[in-house]
C-alpha cells in the first residue's frame, strides 16, 4: 500500500472550484493556499515577490513537495524557487489549467484570436484592476477619465493619450465560457452571454477539463506536462513549446 504524500499546493483563487474538487479526489494530503486573483494585475515583478513570500512560509519538514497552481503568467513564475521540490504545470496561464491540455489551448487559441475567457472562478472572483492602485493600469494612468487627462495634461495631450491608450476591450471580439463541470451553474454562462451581446461580441461554450489540475495534485509528474524544480534552482521560461524550464540560482 502506497503512503500518501503530504503536498503544499499554492493556487490562483479563481480555480477554487476545480482544485478543491481534484484535492477531495487525489490519493495524497493537499494543503492548499489560495493567492488573489488581484495578483496578475500588479505586474510580474510583485507577483513574484507575493508568491516567493508565500512559498518561503512553507514549512519545509511538513511536505514532500510544493505545488504551482499557475502557468507562467506573463513571467509571474519567473524566478521562484524553494528547499523543497517545486512542482509547475507547464502552461502559458490558467487557461491552459482549465482546458486540460497545452494542445487544446494552443489550437483553440491560433483558431480564436481576440478571445476573452470566462469560467467560474473569473466570475466569481472578478475585480477591476483599475480599482487596485498597485496594478499596472492604474500605475500607468490607464485608469483615468478624459477629463482627468485634461486636468493634469491639458486638453490637447489629453485626447493624444486617449487615442493611443484607447480602449484594451478593442482588442477582443468574442466571450469564450470555460465549462469544467465542477457545478452547475447557468446564471455565469448567462451572465456571459449578457456580456458578449453588450459588447456585440461572439460567445461560445467550451468544454473545460481538471484533468492536469489533477494530476498535478495526484503527483502524475511523469510525461511532459510537468516541470520538477529541484532545489537550489530557479524557474525560467524558455519561450519554446515547453514553456518553462529552471536553471542553478547564482
Amino acid at each position: 500500500m502506497n503512503t500518501p504524500k503530504r503536498y503544499k499546493l499554492i493556487a490562483c483563487e479563481i480555480m477554487f472550484r476545480e482544485v478543491c474538487f481534484c484535492a477531495s479526489m487525489c490519493k495524497n494530503i493537499i494543503d492548499i493556499s489560495f493567492m488573489p486573483k488581484g495578483l496578475h494585475d500588479v505586474g510580474d515583478v510583485k507577483m513574484l515577490e507575493k508568491l516567493q513570500s508565500e512559498i518561503d512560509s512553507v514549512d519545509v519538514q511538513k511536505y514532500d513537495a510544493i505545488l504551482l497552481c499557475y502557468g507562467l503568467c506573463n513571467n509571474g513564475i519567473k524566478g521562484l524557487h524553494s528547499t523543497l521540490p517545486l512542482i509547475v504545470p507547464k502552461a502559458h496561464d490558467c487557461i491552459t489549467l482549465l482546458l486540460g491540455s497545452r494542445d487544446k489551448y494552443n489550437n483553440y487559441f491560433r483558431d480564436n484570436p481576440g478571445t476573452f475567457y470566462k469560467s467560474p472562478g473569473w466570475i466569481e472572483r472578478d475585480v477591476n484592476p483599475n480599482e487596485n492602485e498597485q496594478s499596472v493600469t492604474s500605475q500607468l494612468g490607464m485608469n483615468k477619465t478624459y477629463q482627468e487627462y485634461v486636468e493634469q495634461y491639458g486638453e490637447e495631450n489629453a485626447e493624444y493619450l486617449m487615442e493611443m491608450l484607447g480602449n484594451w476591450f478593442n482588442n477582443y471580439s468574442k466571450i469564450a465560457y470555460i465549462d469544467t463541470k465542477t457545478g452547475n451553474f447557468e446564471y455565469y454562462k448567462e451572465l456571459a452571454k449578457q456580456q458578449a451581446n453588450e459588447r456585440k461580441w461572439e460567445y461560445e461554450e467550451v468544454e473545460g477539463n481538471t484533468n492536469l489540475i489533477f494530476r498535478l495534485l495526484n503527483g502524475e509528474w511523469e510525461n511532459e506536462d510537468f516541470l520538477i524544480v529541484l532545489p537550489n534552482n530557479r524557474i525560467e521560461p524558455t519561450y519554446t513549446e515547453d514553456i518553462v524550464s529552471y536553471a542553478p540560482i547564482t
